[in-house]
């Protein structure tokens, strides 16, 4: 393994061949953590500058969760905490930006649920596959917050902003074969082909000039990087100031307590 790699620990980066495989290490839903959040930031520069990788698999440990977004304890504890808030969305900004700024493909391998800063994550690669009965979504406003770390700029550039209102403005999922049907994912497929079709798309990419695809995937991206770079430090003040609601806590406590909200008028 490369040592650009070596301090890599709350991810699991591995390479075979040209292949280089970025795994999100907590199961069983890999939640994200403030650990593997920072490692997230830097991994996409590391990767793109390596002459030896032309193709990037991101998945998840284990067969629940890709990712399942953000930890509604830890959510709790943070609350009123800006320092800690917003290391989170520089980090965020840098993630997203990061992903799509990578000239190297990016193929993300759903092999579960995709929630919140999760779907962010497999939105931004390049190609999507997903196990049919993952869910999709980005529940941002069901925990009382904006959908800014992602959410609000890449599901209208996706599927258009009539279902990026549908969806972000409810937080209601989709199953994977909905969000292939839709046109948010490349593919959706049985659990049993997953490793399969990656591989189908591993090895198109593999037979391809690495500078013919790196800048195809470049020319490709530069209006939705352009976007990212001059919005997402707006979207994520607006993050910021949902965060700052007190609703944003009851919402996240009722969904631990599992109960109604009790929201105060703002």
């Amino acid at each position: 393994m490369p040592a650009r790699y070596a301090n890599y620990s709350a991810i699991k980066v591995g390479q075979d061949g040209h292949v280089l495989t970025i795994t999100l290490d907590n199961p069983p839903l890999n939640g994200m953590t403030p650990e593997a959040h920072e490692e997230l930031t830097r991994i996409w520069a590391d990767a793109g500058a390596d002459p030896g990788v032309r193709v990037i698999i991101f998945t998840g440990a284990g067969e629940r969760g890709f990712c399942a977004g953000g930890d509604p304890k830890r959510m709790i504890d943070n609350w009123g905490n800006r320092e800690r808030w917003h290391v989170g969305i520089f980090e965020a900004r840098a993630i997203i930006v990061g992903m799509l700024e990578c000239p190297k493909p990016v193929i993300a391998r759903i092999n579960g649920h995709a929630m919140g800063m999760g779907a962010s994550l497999a939105l931004a690669a390049d190609i999507t596959i997903a196990v049919e009965d993952a869910l999709i979504g980005d529940p941002h406003v069901s925990v009382g917050l904006a959908a800014g770390d992602g959410g609000s700029l890449l599901w209208p550039n996706l599927v258009g902003l009539v279902e990026a209102r549908r969806h972000l403005l409810s937080g209601d999922p989709l199953r994977g074969k909905d969000a292939a049907a839709k046109g948010l994912i490349t593919e959706s497929v049985t659990r049993d082909d997953l490793d399969a079709a990656v591989a189908k798309w591993v090895a198109t990419f593999l037979s391809k000039s690495p500078s013919a695809l790196q800048t195809t995937k470049q020319a490709l991206n530069l209006d939705i990087l352009d976007k990212a770079r001059r919005h997402m430090g707006e979207m994520l003040r607006l993050e910021t100031r949902s965060w700052e609601s007190p609703n944003h806590r009851e919402a996240v406590q009722a969904m631990i307590d599992k109960r109604p909200p009790d929201f105060i008028d703002e």
